[in-house]
């Protein structure tokens, strides 16, 4: 299967975006659906403080949700018929969560109003209240998307950006979702909050090249205190925090810390040593928290404008984990 190279185009910094079929638009739902916002509002407020943790869950499910042929709430889909779960694939298996946050949400909305809003727009919506409710920027989400009626495990295989990318890699599938380098710097500091597994930076600890040798670009007194819990063999599933300085609250030490050489990712870590320009951005946001909040929320726009189903193509669905009978 073919993962398709996305094109978007933008309006009013991304407030609006012209798409084919139809547009996005914060005011999408005010009269068919006038209390949406607030529930997903409610409903995410109540999960994260429930569980710190689930906020950055819930911005990664949309981002992995529109990375795999556009935000379509594909993610969500669980295996049946001829659907292949992308839960299933390299990034999100064992770790994709918020399932059931989203259930709720859309279990509440269709009370509310019955087969009127996508859970591609409720992903939308939850990644930004989980961003606000943690400390960080806010912003109108552009609505109108609909839900796709069908997965792609071997996209979400290939089109997620993963731990042990090269820095071209990751810039490249960027760039073939129509995001840039400065999109690319900026989300990624969405790893201010939320968790990694030790599998998933184990290489730098102990063989980063393939010479039983540790990454020389990670702090070595850092790097001590990850092995401690991250040991060659065995605690796969041991937890850490992205981002160890502050990691529940959304704010710029994410980019302090690969400055200090304390990026817990490959993929984190190589913005800071292995290209000049996201070196330079990298630097302004760690100095300027403002400018990283104003640039994150325009990213988030522009990500959540990859091509969007609207119009008569896809459909709402009543359950976000399968299509419609």
């Amino acid at each position: 299967m073919v993962c398709s190279i996305i094109v978007i185009t933008l309006l009013a910094l991304g407030l609006a975006s012209n798409i084919i079929g139809g547009y996005l638009y914060p005011q999408f739902y005010d009269h068919s659906c006038p209390r949406a916002q607030e529930i997903v509002r409610n409903v995410v407020a109540k999960a994260v403080a429930k569980e710190p943790r689930m906020a950055a869950s819930l911005l990664r499910l949309h981002f992995h949700d529109c990375f795999v042929k556009g935000c379509d709430a594909s993610i969500l889909l669980d295996s049946g018929g001829s659907i292949i779960s992308e839960k299933k694939s390299n990034s999100n298996r064992n770790s994709a969560r918020g399932f059931e946050v989203m259930d709720e949400i859309k279990a509440v909305i269709e009370k509310e109003c019955p087969h009127t809003v996508s859970c591609a727009d409720i992903l939308a919506l939850a990644a930004r209240d989980s961003t606000v409710l943690t400390g960080g920027p806010s912003w109108e989400v552009p609505l109108g998307r609909r839900d796709s009626r069908g997965a792609s495990l071997s996209c979400s295989n290939n089109n997620v950006p993963a731990p042990n990318n090269t820095f071209q890699t990751i810039l490249t599938k960027f760039k073939l979702q129509g995001l840039d380098i400065v999109d690319l710097v900026a989300l990624s500091g969405s790893h201010t909050i939320g968790f990694a597994r030790c599998t998933r930076f184990r290489e730098r600890l102990y063989n980063q090249s393939g010479n039983g040798k540790p990454d020389n670009t990670l702090d070595q007194s850092y790097a001590s205190q990850l092995r401690r819990n991250c040991p060659r063999s065995g605690g796969d599933q041991n937890q850490f925090f992205l981002d160890f300085v502050s990691p529940i609250k959304f704010d710029n030490s994410y980019f302090k810390n690969l400055m200090a050489n304390k990026g817990l990712l490959n993929s984190d870590q190589v913005l800071f040593t292995k290209n000049g320009e996201s070196r330079e951005l990298v630097k302004t946001y760690a100095y300027n928290q403002e400018l990283f909040f104003q640039q994150f929320a325009k990213s988030m726009i522009k990500m959540g404008n990859i091509s969007p189903l609207t119009g008569y193509r896809g459909e709402i669905r009543q359950d976000c984990r399968k299509i419609n009978a």
